[in-house]
């Protein structure tokens, strides 16, 4: 999810408040489940189990439109890459 395909005119920029992490999604909800932290739901629980709360961590930053969702996912590329560029 820290990508977004290539020809997206509209996306969200989010910032985890649990692990900090930054990324883009083609939702643009206020809230959402971080893609690196949240827990996944695990459906093989015993009866007397209940099932594990998804807490919504991931914050809407903004929301990135146009020729700008190209330029902030190559930033966030770069970021993640310590700014080797050459993998692009």
């Amino acid at each position: 999810m820290f990508f977004v395909p290539d020809g997206t005119t509209k996306c969200g920029y989010y910032e985890c408040t649990e692990c900090g992490d930054r990324f883009l999604s083609l939702y643009t909800v206020p809230k959402m489940v971080c893609p690196s932290c949240g827990e996944c739901m695990d459906f093989e629980i015993g009866p007397d189990e209940e099932l594990p709360e998804e807490l919504e961590t991931a914050k809407l930053l903004q929301i990135v439109e146009g020729e700008e969702v190209e330029k902030m996912d190559t930033l966030l590329s770069l970021a993640i890459s310590g700014g080797d560029y050459e993998w692009l």
